[in-house]
């Protein structure tokens, strides 16, 4: 492949570089990015002949398709000559990262004046991205989003920083601008897809906002708020908790959110899943303090581990349905734990589960080695209900009966499909409904 060499366009021409005219006037082949700026016009009065990518613009289908696109179309030119692909600002257009990904022997960065210098010198702490490339995730710092080129691309925008900074955030909204020169107009977020004009060098400034302002939250204010509590002068009961101390609270919690989804209170369950995820958070600040563990530990051990665990998605094994997935799932977390027969796998099942909750569990597994048998199960289910009713035997042979009949009834639930945490639940509350009402008519007679 021939060399492709990328030069910085910027806002107006004043802002090329001797290079970057030089290269293109050399260059057998010239390819802008757009057309569509006034520096295309001061080129052409040069003499420099060149061709556009406006015509993709038209037929992507998202901004992602459209870089890929461009990166394509000059990656196909330069495989019959040289050329220079000239972009608006090289350091943060989406198409020249791409390229130099998928060439990085043949495309070669000029340095250049870029089209946002400006801005970057007016904000020299913002994070800086295209707005057709926002990042995944935000943190504290301050962010500037540039080339916002329609209203339809800022009302993407707007849909998505309104999630992490809320619908009446203060921005400053740099309007589209010939020569280079920005001045700022403040607006609120929600505004942004309202201005009258849009180009490719208009832009966003987000400040960050104190934490007591703020109308939506991250899992990083979580964790900067987990910090602030959690350090020297900050709350006494949140300093002195342990790994150990927190342990009923996550119990506590988590039998909250089952709950909240139980009765299917979305706003609740948001809230108790906030109390969840808060335990995550105060056990990692705890584990970073005495070296025991830290938040990136526990996210890259699941994310390794769901990585792992579904080859079918990230590698070539075959799953074609939920129960092949479990299959997997299952013989994953065995070969994991070194787990070779039924006893090991057995025996890895947690004491302190719930013991409902133990025996479906210790069940289900059981039953990946043998056939599901309900005509068994029904008939354990009535040797122990007659041996209980005769009243044969001690206190503790009533006790074992009990127990084989509970367990006896778990396995037939699981072969239905029942869960029978869930079951039981539902049942209390219907028992304690009908006693409720029972005793409101009883009192009313």
């Amino acid at each position: 492949m021939n060399t492709i060499t990328v030069v910085t366009l910027g806002a107006s021409a004043g802002g090329l570089t001797l290079d970057a005219m030089e290269a293109m006037k050399e260059a057998p082949r010239v390819i802008l990015r757009t057309a569509r700026t006034p520096v295309a016009a001061y080129l052409e009065e040069r003499g420099i002949r060149f061709t556009s990518l406006d015509a993709f613009y038209e037929n992507a289908e998202d901004f992602d398709s459209l870089n890929d696109a461009l990166a394509g179309a000059v990656l196909e030119a330069a495989e019959q000559m040289p050329l220079v692909y000239a972009v608006l600002d090289a350091q943060w257009d989406e198409s020249v990262r791409m390229l130099t990904e998928k060439a990085p022997d043949a495309a070669r960065v000029l340095p250049g004046v870029g089209m946002f210098d400006r801005l970057r010198q007016a904000h020299p702490d913002a994070r800086m991205c295209a707005g057709d490339a926002l990042p995944d995730a935000l943190g504290d710092e301050p962010l500037l989003i540039v080339e916002i080129d329609s209203a339809l691309l800022a009302g993407e925008i707007k849909l998505a920083m309104i999630d992490w900074f809320g619908a009446d955030c203060p921005c400053v909204w740099y309007a589209p601008t010939e020569n280079g020169e920005y001045v700022g107009k403040p607006i609120a977020l929600q505004d942004l897809d309202r201005q009258r004009r849009y180009d490719h060098t208009a832009a966003l400034y987000i400040a960050p906002q104190p934490l007591r302002q703020k109308e939506r939250y991250t899992v990083l204010d979580l964790v900067r708020i987990m910090g602030i509590l959690r350090a020297p002068g900050g709350c006494p009961w949140d300093r002195a908790q342990t790994h150990e101390s927190l342990r009923p609270y996550l119990i506590e919690e988590a039998y909250e959110v089952t709950q909240a989804i139980r009765e299917e209170d979305w706003l609740h369950t948001a809230d108790e899943l906030g109390d969840v995820l808060l335990q995550v958070v105060f056990q990692a600040n705890i584990g970073d303090q005495y070296g025991t563990l830290t938040l990136s530990d526990i996210t890259t051990a699941i994310c390794r581990k769901m990585i792992h665990r579904h080859p079918h998605i990230f590698s070539d094994v075959r799953a074609d349905t939920a129960d092949a997935v479990s299959e997997n799932w299952e013989a994953i977390k065995r070969q994991e734990r070194g787990q070779k027969e039924l006893a090991d796998v057995l025996s890895d099942i947690p004491a302190s589960l719930p013991p409902l909750m133990r025996a479906q569990k210790a069940l289900r597994k059981a039953g990946t080695a043998a056939p599901q048998d309900t005509d068994a199960a029904r008939e354990r289910i009535l040797d122990a209900l007659q041996g209980l009713m005769n009243g044969a035997g001690d206190d503790r042979d009533a006790h074992r009966l009990a127990g084989e009949l509970l367990f006896a009834c778990v396995d037939l639930a699981r072969q239905r499909g029942v869960g029978c945490e869930t079951a039981l639940a539902d049942a209390v509350d219907t028992f304690i409904k009908r006693a409720c009402e029972k005793a409101e008519a009883d009192k009313n007679i």
